[in-house]
């Protein structure tokens, strides 16, 4: 009944986020999404960057920079005030790929949006103070979320051992502390003056607003930054991995885990979907097979996920679990080989299928009953190519067949493709 539900829900709500499109002159991309049914207004700018065009040696400088935009620009001392006082609210997100900054206020009140963005885009404010609060701000964070608390500093190990090349090899918030706190004001300023201009951003702005008018804002506040330097991205590729890697760490957790990844086509891939519709049947809710197999079955884990990391890139296909008290890794671990042949021998049932697409398509509806998800969407598709791909992306899943999922499966699980991570708890080692 609830799947007849989410079907009926998702097409009766199944429409376009219709969009218009212009370009400045400086290379600024710029999406208008008119919503006149509420009284909001979204803008939301999205830049080419993250953590993969980092260098080795200077890692964690995207994230630091998530930072570094809060704390004023030249003309603007202070960022939150003056959006406080009309009612708006900010926050920002960085990944390996982007760097995502976004405010929400009234519609009337946008061109206070216009003004803080474009003025921290021209003039952010450098001072040795800022840079030094905000480092201090990033180095707690890296110590609090990834080695002050149990399994937190998973991708600081899972993420070299899987990728030997690739600068995905590092987590977003950097691979050593040691270089976020000797980050020189040198290197910040060659960091933004290279990825933080015009032509390497996507602005989309949406809500109670007209195209006409925001093209004038835009026109009025961002057309007279200077584009910036074109550079073209060369990032080093991974090799086929042809040897099981394995990595052992011992540490202070409660309980032991196994973390598995394997490599899995880019984000822009034509198989995309395939992968991430496996991992829902992997273990989507508690009919999923990883679940209902060695959870409710065998018992041999308290919880176990699968998940991909939907990566610009080669991304992972993730398979974790923490084991019940008990049960050796070696017992765990050939169970979940158990499962993932099953799927490349065998393939998945048309029951499975539908429940994981019906799921999909009822989370991307919702998300598009969002104003500030679809925003966000529309400058991310842009990046991928075309922002109309959005209005598509759900005909991609529906288009999966249990034949494609069969050829992930089986050239994607492969135990000489696998990289292991054991984490284990103080006693078992």
């Amino acid at each position: 009944m609830l799947t007849e539900f989410y079907l009926s829900l998702a097409h009766y709500f199944q429409f376009m986020v219709d969009f218009n499109r212009f370009t400045l002159t400086n290379g600024l991309r710029v999406l208008v999404h008119e919503d006149d049914t509420t009284p909001m207004a979204v803008l939301n700018i999205l830049y080419d960057v993250g953590a993969r065009d980092e260098e080795g040696d200077k890692t964690g400088f995207a994230h630091l920079f998530e930072h570094l935009m809060f704390g004023g620009s030249i003309n603007i001392p202070s960022y939150d005030e003056p959006l406080q006082r009309v009612g708006g609210e900010n926050n920002a997100f960085t990944s390996n790929d982007i760097t995502n900054y976004y405010i929400t206020l009234p519609a009337v009140n946008l061109e206070t949006a216009f003004w803080l963005e474009s003025d921290r885009m021209l003039s952010l404010a450098f001072s040795e103070k800022s840079l030094e609060t905000q480092r201090n701000v990033v180095c707690e964070e890296f110590k609090q979320r990834y080695l002050n608390q149990p399994y937190g500093d998973v991708w600081l190990k899972l993420r070299p051992l899987a990728y030997k090349n690739h600068p995905y090899q590092w987590a977003t918030i950097g691979q050593d502390l040691k270089q976020i706190e000797d980050a020189r004001m040198e290197d910040v300023k060659a960091f933004f003056k290279k990825h933080y201009n015009p032509q390497n951003a996507i602005m989309v702005v949406g809500g109670n607003v007209k195209t006409e008018a925001v093209k004038a804002l835009a026109e009025k506040w961002f057309e007279p930054i200077p584009a910036g330097d074109k550079y073209l991205r060369n990032l080093p590729q991974e090799a086929i991995q042809t040897e099981a890697r394995k990595e052992t760490v011992k540490a202070d957790v409660p309980l032991n885990a196994i973390y598995m990844a394997f490599k899995m086509p880019e984000r822009r891939d034509p198989e995309y979907q395939c992968y991430d519709l496996m991992s829902d049947v992997l273990s989507q809710g508690h009919s999923s097979r990883l679940y209902n197999s060695l959870l409710k079955e065998q018992q041999l884990f308290s919880d176990i996920h699968a998940y991909i990391t939907s990566s610009i890139d080669q991304g992972l296909f993730v398979i974790e679990g923490k084991l019940v008290e008990g049960v050796s890794v070696e017992k765990a671990e050939a169970a979940i080989w158990v499962e993932l042949n099953k799927i490349r021998v065998e393939e998945v049932t048309a029951e499975e299928i539908t429940k994981v697409k019906n799921k999909s398509e009822s989370i991307m509806v919702f998300a598009e009953m969002s104003l500030l998800d679809k925003a966000m969407n529309l400058a991310y598709y842009e990046l991928l190519g075309d922002a109309a791909g959005l209005n598509t992306e759900i005909d991609k899943y529906l288009a999966v067949t249990p034949s494609r999922i069969l050829q992930a499966a089986k050239s994607t699980f492969v135990k000489e493709q696998c990289s292991t991570l054991y984490y284990l708890t103080a006693q078992d080692v």
